[in-house]
């Protein structure tokens, strides 16, 4: 069995504030340490549910976060970014029979994150279809695209309640809450358990139960912080722009999305 995770910090246990995740900060070690130790409790419980092999995707900022040599043999580690449109799920093809995601957060717009942002940080929001977007459901679209379920995801409350809302069986477990500027995290080691025990039973099941359909078709609002940012993306091939701060785009193809969003966010 071939798992894919894809691996953000955001939502990782305790982190609060924006300096956590930054390399240049000094509290970024701790948090790169806590952010690998749960890739790490996902990749054990993968192997305890006979799991063969692992690929996992680097995919916060440089894309050079986890500390490889703390991970299970079996395991690839995708480091930095290619380019390819697939972005934070770049190499996950049909070969693979599930998918995972670890440390992912709330979307922008959301109050359920101090951290809550989509993508570069740029949107105010990213709609498709009038649903705001997060990493995670753009995400869960792109495996779909490939006809891989996604059967597991650890974050804050709020982007655990989006998937459970999306791929109702998909396996969640819930790493802190936001309030406001804060947080209130269980304790780590607990997290990691959950994480551990989660995926073990999230590939247990039916798979097929987590593979996300795709709508027919993509209607794209992307609204940004900077009416500036509007007006460059407004020339992306196929966009228009809707007023001084949001831009449309439509397609009957994921893809599409995926290409215009690594362009213009």
């Amino acid at each position: 069995m071939k798992i894919f995770i894809s691996a953000d910090i955001e939502g990782v246990t305790g982190i609060t504030v924006w300096d956590e995740i930054r390399k240049e900060h000094p509290d970024y070690q701790e948090f790169r340490d806590q952010m690998t130790k749960e890739v790490c409790a996902a990749c054990e419980g993968a192997l305890s549910a006979g799991a063969t092999e692992i690929w996992i995707n680097d995919a916060h900022a440089t894309g050079r976060n986890i500390m490889f040599d703390q991970l299970p043999r079996k395991t690839k580690l995708i480091r930095g970014w290619s380019g390819h449109p697939f972005s934070m799920m770049d190499q996950i093809d049909e070969s693979f029979q599930a998918a995972m995601m670890i440390g992912y957060h709330s979307p922008a717009s959301s109050d359920k994150s101090p951290l809550a942002h989509t993508k570069s940080g740029a949107a105010e929001y990213v709609r498709i279809n009038g649903k705001v977007m997060s990493e995670f459901s753009l995400n869960t679209f792109t495996a779909s695209l490939v006809k891989v379920p996604v059967t597991f995801i650890a974050g804050d409350r709020g982007i655990c309640e989006e998937a459970g809302s999306l791929v109702p069986g998909i396996t969640t477990c819930v790493t802190k809450d936001g309030i406001g500027h804060c947080t209130i995290s269980d304790h780590p080691a607990e997290n990691i358990e959950k994480i551990r025990e989660g995926v073990t039973a999230s590939l247990s099941g039916q798979l097929n139960e987590c593979l996300c359909p795709l709508p027919d078709r993509f209607q794209v609002e992307i609204k940004y912080r900077e009416h500036t940012n509007a007006y460059k993306a407004s020339f992306y091939p196929g966009c228009r722009r809707k007023d001084n701060l949001s831009i449309e785009f439509e397609s009957d193809n994921h893809f599409d999305v995926l290409r215009l969003i690594a362009f213009v966010i």
